[in-house]
């Protein structure tokens, strides 16, 4: 179909991305989701439970469901936060961290080997168009309630 939107571009793009990402997570006995969490977990400090669903983009229930399989995999300990004690800093665990370094290997692999079928100067134009239209969906330019527009 060569009158493909620019939707349905992204989302079989995305879709195929995320199958092969869980298929090689599936390996290890996790999902993207998981491997998501653990790369955006800081493996230091930890993070607040409040700000991970955001930077993952992730509504509450899935990030609950998804930390509830990681803490019962041992991947990730919940601690009390110290500074506001009604919230939770999640920490990873050795087996976390292990986990993390994995994910991040997955991560750096697609983007070497798209890196290599592709020139540097389509990855910018790639990267221009996301830019736009993230920034588009952002400015709320996209679909307004002016109905004369």
């Amino acid at each position: 179909m060569k009158d493909k939107t620019i939707d349905y571009i992204l989302r079989a793009t995305w879709q195929a991305v995320s199958r092969m990402y869980n298929e090689e997570a599936g390996k290890y006995g996790a999902t993207m989701s998981i491997g998501f969490a653990l790369l955006s977990i800081d493996k230091e400090n930890g993070i607040s439970s409040t700000a991970l669903g955001p930077q993952m983009g992730m509504e509450p229930t899935s990030l609950t469901r998804t930390l509830k399989s990681m803490e019962e995999k041992g991947l990730i300990v919940r601690k009390k936060n110290p500074v506001d004690g009604r919230g939770v800093i999640i920490h990873l665990t050795k087996l976390g961290r292990e986990k993390r370094e994995l994910s991040k290997e997955t991560v750096l692999k697609f983007n070497e080997v798209v890196k290599a079928k592709l020139s540097p100067e389509k990855l910018e134009h790639f990267a221009e168009v996301a830019d736009v239209i993230n920034q588009l969906i952002s400015d709320k330019q996209i679909f307004t309630d002016d109905k004369n527009k």
